[in-house]
């Protein structure tokens, strides 16, 4: 298992991640087969999406704040449910096809950790299973 560590600077925040991803499977000496991403933290995910115009991030955000807003209104009452509910949205894991030593990933694609309930220190977990 790999395991990669960041910091989230905002509340909600979607961090690129696919150069990290990618080195860690090169270093991983895998040339076919899959990575798994996991996020094992309740109030952040992954996805994948456009990595090239950074406003398509900025609306997946704010489309998630419209259709799940902060709230004092949920019976969670630590006063992040939003960022639960966000997360369930998201998933907490990906699995990617590598091949030839890379996640192959189509033109436009990026690999994002999903922060709902930022500024926070996060580890995502990675296994490299190969064919």
């Amino acid at each position: 298992m790999i395991e990669l560590t960041l910091q989230t600077h905002h509340r909600t925040e979607f961090v690129d991640i696919t150069a990290r991803v990618q080195q860690a499977v090169r270093e991983s000496g895998i040339e076919s087969g899959m990575v798994v991403v996991y996020s094992p933290h309740t109030t952040a995910g992954l996805t994948v999406n456009e990595h090239a115009d950074p406003a398509v991030r900025e609306d997946i955000g704010d489309t998630l704040d419209r259709l799940v807003p902060r709230s004092p209104e949920y019976k969670h009452l630590e006063g992040n449910a939003d960022s639960h509910v966000k997360t369930s949205m998201m998933g907490p894991s990906l699995t990617l096809i590598v091949e030839h030593g890379r996640v192959q990933l189509g033109r436009w694609q990026g690999i994002f950790f999903c922060e709902f309930d930022g500024p926070r220190r996060r580890t995502l977990w990675l296994q490299v299973i190969p064919r």
